[in-house]
């Protein structure tokens, strides 16, 4: 074979997994159709590392998210990855929401999270004197991080344990051959060329339904949905009011957590992302300024300060959903396809929140994954 693994795409998860897999295993690809890495979801997010709060129980979202989450922050330390131990609000801001805080209170205990507690009106006051609410889920383990820091830390260990990376080639076919797969790129200028290899993992964000499709995997609960998030800044000087992250009450069937306040590394104050299921799936990062009273109404519930005019479009996402708009939550898949009578192919398809929080602990999944195979 002319390689023994390659990975597709350079997201944060593509990035971790490749860090992990070519510590103990060599001749390591990665291949990303970008010039650069973390292109596309990894970077258009809002940074936060979560602390698992809203995850099913014996979901893998919950168990990668807890177990991803001290090994982040561990990470960061070891390598000087600039983050944040922030923490987090959940607000009531009236006494109908209060039976669902408590409710999405008891959901993090039975996934094993035991530091969440419920605080009243005046210990709010005392953390965040801007904030409105009747009472609050404070987490005090979630956090935000530079997750572009955080790419480029996986990157270099990469390369630096032999990784060899390659930019702007795309893949554009797989084929099962005998021991392993024949895959074909194109790059930049056009060229298409094809390598052999033992091992596939496909980690593709928006497009890995589309890849998987490629081996002959076409399950429409597997299928990408693009679901579009927008974001508003809250302009200087008023940004400098929140120190912490302040979340609503969530949608129903957990399509989104709400327009929620996120701080980041650089003092910057964003409100979103909101959610909007895409007809298509096309690459649409564009800004509707018409949103811009939505979002204030919105964060006016629990930031009473915020006039109109305080905000203005900073930017747009979008997730790779594999649950349809109304549709309950649905879970990371992460799979080793021999059971498709495709040995060594391994798909993570639907790697939506919490995947940067869970990224270094989704490389060692994927690695013990790996291990089994051989």
């Amino acid at each position: 074979m002319d390689a023994e693994i390659i990975i597709i795409g350079a997201g944060v998860i593509g990035l971790a997994i490749a860090e992990k897999i070519s510590e103990k295993y060599s001749n390591v690809f990665i291949i990303e159709k970008h010039l650069t890495f973390g292109q596309e979801t990894s970077s258009r997010n809002s940074e936060v590392i979560h602390a698992g709060i809203y995850y099913t129980r014996e979901s893998l979202k919950a168990r990668l998210c807890l177990e991803g989450k001290p090994l982040l922050y561990e990470y960061c330390n070891k390598y000087s990855v600039p983050y944040n131990n922030c923490g987090k609000l959940i607000v009531a801001t009236s006494g109908e929401e209060i039976p669902v805080i408590e409710g999405i209170k008891q959901n993090a205990k039975a996934i094993g999270l035991d530091d969440i507690i419920t605080i009243d009106a005046r210990q709010i006051a005392e953390l965040e004197p801007e904030v409105f609410a009747v009472k609050a889920l404070w987490s005090p383990s979630t956090g935000i991080i530079d997750s572009h820091s955080l790419m480029k830390q996986f990157e270099t260990n990469s390369i630096n344990n032999g990784c060899q990376v390659v930019y702007g080639s795309e893949v554009t076919a797989i084929v099962k051959i005998p021991g392993g797969y024949e895959v074909s790129v194109t790059d930049a200028d056009g060229n298409t060329f094809s390598f052999t290899t033992s091992v596939v993992i496909n980690s593709a964000g928006l497009t890995s339904d589309k890849i998987a499709e490629m081996v002959g995997i076409r399950e429409e609960s597997l299928r990408i949905h693009f679901c579009k998030g927008e974001y508003f800044r809250i302009n200087p000087p008023k940004n400098k009011l929140i120190k912490r992250l302040i979340y609503p009450v969530p949608h129903r069937e957990m399509e989104g957590i709400g327009i929620h306040v996120t701080i980041d590394m650089g003092g910057g104050v964003k409100l979103g992302p909101d959610v909007k299921y895409l007809d298509s799936n096309v690459y649409d990062y564009r800004l509707t300024p018409s949103k811009q009273k939505d979002f204030y109404r919105s964060a006016k519930k629990f930031l009473p300060f915020l006039e109109e005019d305080d905000i203005a479009p900073e930017m747009a996402g979008i997730r790779p959903k594999i649950q349809k708009p109304g549709e309950a939550q649905k879970d990371f898949y992460i799979m080793e396809e021999s059971d498709r009578a495709l040995p060594r192919f391994i798909n993570l398809i639907g790697m939506e929140s919490p995947g940067l929080t869970s990224s270094v602990s989704i490389a060692n999944y994927v690695r013990n994954m790996l291990n089994n195979c051989f």
